[in-house]
């Protein structure tokens, strides 16, 4: 792996703590805020899942914007500016004193945030011969994972409702579950300094230079094969969103784990992510068409999510998750290779385009799961599995027929 290579991983990894952080705290953070209110189970999950798609919801937006800005002003302030502004969104939610003002601030992280994922993923594109993209895509993607696995479990270990620091006769207190934030917020800003310093420009001078003479991009006439890679992107996220946007309230429930167990499960979710990205798509790199793995791993995350519902202990849960954890690793770094392939010289709007796919499916799992949790614990799970496990047939199906002879 080079040193670009490296330092741009790494800032993904960075950011991915911040999101990841707020998964194990959620549901303790809006309880703690909401108590004055009254608080019933119901609300809670709708709390819960809108603010998890708030977020989403401000990255399907400006997602678009962002990768097209990339294609015409370089990948790397675009990169800057998301690690910049993730840091600043994790002192602001730190910094929340009610309920309303996490909604502002989760919409205000998810438009700063969403520069960073089409940029990073352009940026690999730019540095990488087609032949090796699935190979750094799922290097890209294990990046995401280990945020997704350090984030939770810092979250969960350090989440305190009270914080005390003793400067000699002076009692410092940190309240209301601030404190994975605010140390969150500092690792961003240190990074934010590594990257100015060691991260250069991906995009050619020629790229970038002179945008008026580039032709712009057709967003109303999008090709069909990239309007199949998008909706496949959907709907991967979408179930993913499903289980990451109920898992702690259900856990906490079904199981009564608290953010430490909720942390771990997060934590092993993601490091099964990084051994089956490096391992698995290495290995079938060549070997296994492409949409192949997509298939296979659409079946798996299925499969996962449904076993959920009757694991009764944590080593059981925790097989489920890895099995899930499987599927999405097949599919994630699969799917951006693809789309990027379709890009050509407007590769930072496409990635942008499935920025904001994945981000819709962010929006929609946590609102239809919160809501369907809410009626009861177990049907999203099996609502979600049975989706996932049906995609992953119908390209299979689809692959068939399109191998079969004429005549």
């Amino acid at each position: 792996m080079n040193r670009k290579l490296f330092f741009l991983l790494f800032c993904l990894f960075v950011v991915m703590i911040g999101f990841g952080v707020t998964l194990p705290v959620l549901p303790f953070y809006v309880r703690h805020l909401h108590t004055n209110v009254g608080t019933s189970r119901e609300m809670m999950a709708i709390h819960i899942s809108l603010l998890t798609s708030i977020y989403a919801l401000a990255q399907f937006i400006f997602a678009p914007f962002w990768g097209q800005c990339s294609d015409r002003v370089g990948r790397r302030p675009l990169i800057l500016l998301g690690i910049a502004g993730s840091a600043i969104a994790q002192v602001l939610f730190g910094l929340a004193s009610s309920l309303a003002m996490l909604y502002v601030v989760r919409a205000i992280g998810g438009v700063l945030s969403s520069a960073t994922l089409p940029a990073t993923t352009a940026y690999i594109s730019d540095i990488t011969p087609e032949h090796d993209r699935s190979r750094n895509m799922a290097w890209l993607s294990t990046a995401v994972s280990l945020g997704i696995i350090v984030g939770p479990a810092f979250g969960g270990l350090t989440t305190r409702e009270d914080l005390h620091f003793m400067l000699g006769s002076l009692d410092l207190k940190i309240e209301n579950f601030a404190p994975p934030f605010f140390l969150s917020a500092i690792l961003m800003f240190l990074t934010l300094l590594i990257a100015i310093r060691w991260l250069p420009e991906s995009l050619p001078i020629q790229a970038n230079s002179a945008p008026d003479d580039k032709p712009s991009f057709d967003w109303k006439n999008l090709e069909s094969k990239l309007l199949v890679l998008l909706g496949l992107t959907l709907a991967g996220q979408f179930g993913l969103a499903v289980f990451e946007g109920t898992f702690a309230f259900y856990a906490q429930e079904r199981f009564g784990y608290g953010p430490a167990e909720i942390g771990i499960v997060f934590m092993v979710c993601g490091l099964a992510m990084i051994v089956f990205q490096v391992v698995a798509v290495g290995c079938l790199t060549g070997r296994i068409r492409t949409i192949s793995q997509v298939a296979l791993g659409f079946g798996l995350m299925g499969t996962g999510i449904v076993l959920l519902l009757v694991m009764s202990s944590l080593p059981l849960v925790l097989g489920a998750v890895t099995l899930l954890s499987l599927g999405m690793a097949l599919i994630a770094p699969n799917l951006a290779a693809l789309v990027s392939k379709q890009g050509g010289q407007h590769r930072g709007s496409v990635l942008g385009l499935q920025t904001a796919a994945s981000s819709l499916g962010q929006v929609g799992g946590p609102v239809f799961g919160g809501f369907l949790f809410a009626w009861q614990a177990s049907i999203p799970y099996l609502v979600a599995g049975s989706f996932l496990a049906g995609v992953g047939l119908l390209i299979g199906l689809t692959k068939s027929r399109k191998r079969k002879p004429s005549g």
